[in-house]
This record gives structure tokens, sequence and C-alpha cells, in this order.
């Protein structure tokens, strides 16, 4: 079998778990490293063994390379996104897609135009219960959509002594809560119930308005603790908490809350559909179950298992009923959908997977969810 090459830049918590799925798909082979520096690059590709570690540019120049994944801070996603384009190579990026929508839109369009294989790493899609509800609502088993409650919950920066480049707005735009996790949140909502929001109200609270950066370099989710002389001030301008409250194009109505200051939960997304006909409930801390709510009758308890799920649903399921899949899972069963289409050699005329376009989606409405917060009024999506 002749694989699909691949290079990856970035190396912070993203990039290692992109490889570790593109490692997974038997078509595929991560050959190349990018970063910073050529030194940091080798320095990486050596940890995780990979041939060659080089800098992004000397990455876009090995003819070898079919594929880029594009693993660096927000501010990054553009630039890089469209010189891969450019460079004629098929394209995963991390979301957000841009930092703002004038440059999401100028990727959608070169993306369009060039034809090649185009994705953003919705990867929470990618749980198979999530699919489930999808299938089944397309299938009318939902009914008409009542009601949407949905959250996503996080304590990596209950601190503030915890810190990350997330906090900066220059590395990582205007809004930080809502652009890292509520898109995923946004993005499963319009995915599974197949509706548009058409207009929101936002609120958001800061937490803490002053940080403790680290003057040394320490690794995310680390939990490590520096002395009171290893820190300095910066004030925060970003939100840690938001809610929201939604209005969808079929006149009814939701709810999210966001929050990355919420003790004890590690990376909680739940979502509750509420129909005419049943509720789903998703969690994705405990993501082989999906809930089924009933009037009438005793409610229900999916697991997922590859002979009770709807056949649409079976080809992102790997493992018998009982073995569990979680997160990496999710990574995996979204390449594998994109190295199809990479093999095929163009985008999908319909594509299963997250596009650049979807990509302009979610960061339009975490643009308005931003105005709304700032003007403190309703806006149009």
């Amino acid at each position: 079998m002749s694989k699909i090459k691949v290079g990856v830049v970035g190396t912070g918590f993203i990039g290692p778990a992109h490889i570790e799925a593109l490692r997974r798909l038997p078509n595929v082979e991560v050959v190349a490293l990018a970063e910073i520096t050529k030194d940091l690059a080798e320095e990486k590709a050596a940890q995780l063994g990979i041939a060659t570690g080089c800098t992004f540019d000397e990455m876009l120049k090995m003819d070898e390379i079919q594929s880029v994944h594009i693993c660096t801070p927000n501010f990054l996603h553009y630039s890089q996104s469209k010189q891969a384009l450019e460079a004629g190579k098929h394209v995963v990026c991390e979301k957000p897609l841009s930092k703002d929508l004038p440059e999401a839109k100028e990727l959608v369009e070169i993306a369009e135009k060039s034809g090649l294989v185009n994705a953003v790493h919705f990867n929470l899609r990618y749980y198979p219960m999530v699919r489930q509800m999808k299938v089944m609502r397309e299938k009318g088993e939902l009914g008409d959509v009542f009601s949407v409650i949905g959250s996503y919950l996080q304590d990596w920066l209950y601190f503030d002594t915890d810190y990350n480049w997330r906090l900066e707005p220059d590395k990582s735009g205007d809004s930080r809560a809502i652009a890292d996790i509520g898109s995923h949140l946004m993005d499963i909502i319009e995915y599974v119930t197949g509706l548009k929001t058409v207009e929101l109200l936002a609120d958001f609270s800061t937490v803490h308005k002053v940080r403790k950066k680290p003057l040394k370099r320490i690794e995310t989710y680390s939990g490590v603790e520096l002395g009171p002389d290893d820190y300095e001030d910066v004030p925060i301008n970003t939100e840690d908490h938001a809610n929201v409250l939604l209005r969808f194009e079929n006149g009814n109505k939701g709810s999210v809350t966001v929050s990355q200051v919420s003790a004890g939960r590690k990376n909680q997304l739940k979502v509750e559909i509420s129909g005419s006909k049943k509720t789903f409930a998703f969690n994705s801390e405990r993501p082989n179950e999906l809930w089924l709510g009933h009037r009438e009758k005793a409610n229900e308890t999916l697991m997922k298992d590859p002979s009770l799920v709807d056949p649409g649903v079976s080809s992102v399921v790997s493992f018998p009923g009982g073995h569990n899949e979680g997160f990496p899972d999710t990574s995996k069963q979204l390449f594998k959908e994109v190295y199809a289409a990479i093999e095929a050699g163009k985008q999908p005329e319909n594509p299963t997977f997250p596009t650049f376009a979807d990509g302009y989606r979610e960061l339009l409405v975490c643009e308005r969810i931003l105005e709304s917060h700032r003007a403190q009024k309703w806006v149009t999506v």
C-alpha cells in the first residue's frame, strides 16, 4: 500500500493528539513535524518518533507531503492554512479556522477554487452516540425540536496561577472559552438538530481579572506550581464563563453555558435536545451512552454497540459493545473520512466531515456571541 505522507505543524497538546490518531490509520504516515525553530522541531520529532523535524516553510517544500495538519495557536491558522493550500497540500486545521471572518471567508474561497481536501477539527462530532443522535433525528425519531440545553465545562483555568497562550488575545482572539470549547458545543447542536441559530443573547464573566503568568516554561495541563517569584501579573479581558440564550430557525429556543473555571469538570460536554417525540441527552464523560427520554413509557439508555446503533453510525464504531471508545477515537474517525477523500484526490461534493465552510459558520456564531456580550443585547446571526 502506498501511504499518504503527512506533515504536522505544532507540538502543544493537540499536535501529538493528531499524530497519535493519524498513526492508527493504515493508509497514512506522518513523515515531518514543524515548529517555530528547526532545533525545537528536531527535538520534538525525536521525542515523537518522526523522521524529520523542520520549519513550516521547509515542510511546504517537501514534495512527498500531500497533507498538512495545522495544530498551532489560533493566530497562525489563517496564514499557515493559506500557505499550505497554495503549496498544493490538503489541509486539516484546528479550530477556530482563523481569528476573524474575512480571513475565514478567504480560506473557504481558496479551498473551493483549489479542489483540495479541507477539514476543520470538530472531532467531538465523532463520538458514535453524537452521530446516533443526528441519524435518529434525520429519520424523524426526535420529531420537531422543542428546546436545546447545552454546557461545556472545564476546570483547567480554575486557579489564577493557571496560564496558557489561549489567555492572550493577540494569539487566541478576543473570545476564549466560547471560541475554544463553546465552538464545539455550538457545532454539535447545529449538526445534530439540523437547525441554524438565528438570534442570540450572551453574557460573559471573567472570574480572574488578573492571572499569574509563569516566567518559566511549563506544559499545559501539567498541574505544576511555581514559587511566588516565578510569576508576573497579567490583566485578563477574555471570558472564563459564558451564558448564551439561543433562538433557532424553527422558532424554538435553547441555552448554553460554557466555563473553564468549574472545579472537578475536566472536560464535560453535555447536550439535551427535547423533541416532539422524545428527548436525547449526551454526556461526553459517559460517551458510550445515549439517554432517550419519554413521556408515556420508561426512559431508555442506548449503549454504544455496532449491533444496536443505526447502520449510518457503524462506520464510526471500531469496537464491540462494552469496549469503550472515547476522545482519542473521535480524531481517528474524523481523519478516516478525511483521508478517504484525500486518497480519492479531491474534496467530496457532500463531505461527511467538517469543512472550512463549517469552520466559517462556527466562527460567525462565536463572533455574534462576542458582539452580543459587548452590546448586552440580542443580535442576529
